[in-house]
């Protein structure tokens, strides 16, 4: 029943590289420009904990309304009345200490308060576990007549509505007050891997071709395993990946026991599958996600057509996986400080409208996102929101193209949470998971475009256009490959299989071979490399990354209307869909701005661009 903040997940093939004057060893080495504010939560911590001791109290009193929902309409609107600011209030708790957490993981402080606010969380989550089964009990009945009777109840119907759809999947309220406790040990298992990941890990010190010594953690690799030299890349994936190697069957049991609370809540509430567990909320059938897997395997010889031509464009006799990140046009080296990637991202989404640039000028200016990477900060990115305040972001900006192109992904989450709080009552504001990544991808895609439109220079626009080519094999096909990987990982539990590192890692590298067509010739993987799922975090999301590659076939849809629609017809559709939060479900929303999820016609729209994008690239080789 607890909405925490939404924390959008990273891409995971974020590239860094430093522009002059942007490093820092430490956050206090920062400028405060490049800070987040986050004063505009609470202006001190001794305000949070002040908040936080309120909280506890209000949370404890939700208890009087247990028994009497069902009095009358007035009663029920005061008991969600509560329940909402308790949770509004609650979010805020969560967010400030995860954002405080994040600015350095070695902090010992922002920890305990980030645990505390999930303690509280998860007691919130015990108290008001009564709502749902109580409601439910009410009969649908019921609840629909008190709702025509109360005005003020108006804006909880589509929340009523969500309640009454989880009829089959609720229990009596003693016996979902103790799921709901249960919950305090649902994040460990994330927990101690991120703590491990980004605080403890023993990454290993490199030497590079050029004499420069590097240490290579999550950043480092992102940035070094872009390098032009062949040499430096096999020395970075291979001292990285042996590095994680060490430490398989830790990371292994960390990824057990997150898979493990999922069917947890799998069986109690008597769920089908996990999947189906995971992607109820959103009101999402199964077979959109098992559709998208056969998409993907049914449209391999595109992915492989894309690798035979970046290992064209490379110059290389056999290409690698080592190669997937290395620059296919290596004369083009474009880096940009922060201030130029605001503009280029504000002057990309012009066709989204006036309101929404100067929405988005105002994130970057008033202290709505945190630039630069530091020792013991977070790795990658992410886009989070606090009702009645503002999005925040979380950025690790180093300068190159690709992130410019993570900050109008991050961006877009951040508008769209902005214009969805806007214009929604707080128990809609929350969009569904499911679309939550339309918003950011599209970005990505207006951003290309106008990229693209600026410059003839050849050079430039096999790099932009080899750019969006990697972008859709990382979206459409990594995270897919992702998808099928958390999808079989969570049939395996349900068998009763153990999942230690070694299965994870023989189970992954069966899928990246088949993938990237080693047996064929295609793209040669390494044995080792199939320890990379336990470099991504994503899978401690709970089926969250297939949603990346749904998403990108919406944007590329609405994009490329957009670019055709020389009214506002299209561009207000979409701004409506921004704007209405959870107040419909997704896959109604993305059909009112024109895209029906529940075939695979958007997916292959995307091919058809990927296939589209190649045969532009090919002619630019052609020319002399």
């Amino acid at each position: 029943m607890t909405r925490h903040a939404r924390l959008f997940a990273l891409l995971a093939a974020t590239t860094l590289s430093i522009p002059s004057g942007a490093r820092a060893e430490e956050r206090s080495q920062v400028a405060e420009k490049y800070k987040w504010k986050t004063s505009d939560l609470f202006a001190t911590e001794a305000a949070w904990i002040v908040a936080k001791d309120d909280l506890a109290a209000r949370i404890a009193k939700l208890a009087s309304f247990q028994g009497k929902l069902g009095t009358s309409a007035a009663d029920l609107f005061g008991g969600l009345d509560a329940l909402m600011a308790v949770d509004k209030d609650l979010t805020h708790l969560v967010t400030y200490a995860s954002m405080r957490s994040d600015e350095d993981t070695r902090l010992g402080k922002p920890r305990e308060m980030k645990q505390a606010s999930e303690s509280l969380a998860v007691k919130f989550a015990a108290i008001a576990a009564y709502f749902r089964p109580e409601i439910l009990s009410l009969g649908e009945t019921k609840v629909r007549a008190f709702v025509a009777a109360e005005p003020r109840l108006a804006p909880y119907a589509p929340w009523l509505n969500d309640i009454l759809r989880y009829a089959p999947h609720t229990l009596g309220a003693a016996e979902e007050k103790v799921a709901a406790e249960a919950a305090i040990m649902a994040d460990g298992a994330m927990n101690a891997y991120d703590t491990f990941t980004n605080a403890d890990l023993p990454y290993p010190e490199v030497t590079l071709k050029s004499g420069e010594k590097v240490r290579l953690d999550a950043q480092a690799y992102t940035k070094y395993r872009t390098s032009a030299d062949r040499q430096d890349r096999d020395l970075v994936f291979h001292s990285f990946f042996t590095r994680y190697k060490d430490f398989e069957r830790t990371l292994g049991a960390t990824l057990d026991a997150t898979v493990k609370t999922h069917l947890f809540d799998k069986n109690v509430h008597k769920y089908d599958s996990a999947l189906q567990a995971a992607i109820f909320d959103s009101n999402v059938p199964t077979r959109v996600y098992t559709q998208l897997i056969a998409d993907v395997h049914a449209n391999l010889p595109t992915l492989h057509r894309y690798l035979k031509l970046r290992q064209k464009m490379m110059g290389l006799d056999q290409l690698r996986y080592e190669d997937l990140y290395a620059p296919i046009v290596k004369e083009v080296d474009l880096h940009y400080t922060p201030e130029q990637a605001m503009a280029l991202v504000e002057q990309a989404v012009a066709p989204l409208g006036p309101t929404y640039v100067a929405d988005l000028h105002r994130s970057f200016q008033e202290g709505w996102v945190d630039w630069i990477p530091t020792t013991g900060k977070k790795s990658g990115a992410y886009s989070t929101g606090a009702y009645g305040v503002h999005p925040y972001q979380l950025q690790n900006f180093t300068g190159i193209y690709d992130e410019v192109s993570t900050l109008a992904h991050e961006s877009g989450h951040s508008l769209h949470t902005y214009l969805s709080d806007k214009h929604q009552p707080y128990p809609t504001h929350d969009y569904k998971i499911f679309v939550a990544e339309v918003a950011s991808t599209l970005n990505e895609n207006l951003l290309l475009h106008h990229m693209l439109n600026q410059t003839k220079d050849k050079a430039t626009r096999l790099f932009l256009l080899g750019s969006h080519l990697d972008g859709l094999r990382t979206t459409l096909f990594r995270q897919t490959l992702f998808a099928e990987f958390e999808l079989k990982i969570h049939q395996l539990a349900e068998k009763g299989e153990p999942l230690v590192g070694e299965k994870l890692s023989e189970l992954y590298r069966a899928l990246v071979k088949e993938y990237y067509g080693d047996a064929a010739g295609v793209c040669k993987v390494d044995d080792l490399f199939g320890i990379e799922w336990a470099y991504i975090p994503h899978f401690y999301y709970n089926f969250y990354v297939y949603q990346y590659a749904t998403s990108i076939t919406a944007s590329a849809k609405i994009a490329a209307d957009l670019r055709a629609d020389r009214t506002p017809k299209t561009r207000d559709a979409y701004l409506k869909l921004l704007s209405s939060g959870s107040s419909k479900y997704p896959i109604d929303l993305l059909k009112e701005a024109g895209v029906d999820m529940t075939t695979s016609a958007p997916f292959q729209a995307a091919i058809r661009e990927m296939n589209a994008t190649m045969d532009e690239m090919e002619k630019l080789l052609a020319q002399k």
